[in-house]
């Protein structure tokens, strides 16, 4: 059986929500994750967030993987950085 992609909610008197478990998991979404919440028009849309360390290691060793590697200096020199310099 596939995995909702929308389910109803109730706000409780405090103005929270709670997110069923299927949806959790789904995200992978642990106690004390960050979801950025967005208002378009009449619809409250939900993201997590992620950390962007994480996603430039991942990019990172994807680009490894393929064989696309840079040296260091060679970063460095592209942003106008000498690496020589003390």
């Amino acid at each position: 059986m596939p995995e909702p992609r929308s389910v109803s909610v109730h706000v409780d008197e405090k103005g929270r929500i709670t997110l069923p478990a299927k949806l959790r998991r789904a995200l992978s979404l642990e106690p004390g994750d960050t979801l950025f919440v967005r208002l378009r028009g009449d619809i409250l849309e939900l993201a997590k967030a992620e950390n962007p360390f994480d996603a430039l290691a991942r990019h990172a060793l994807k680009e490894h993987r393929k064989g696309r590697t840079r040296d260091l200096r060679e970063i460095a020199r592209d942003w106008g950085v000498d690496p020589d310099r003390e």
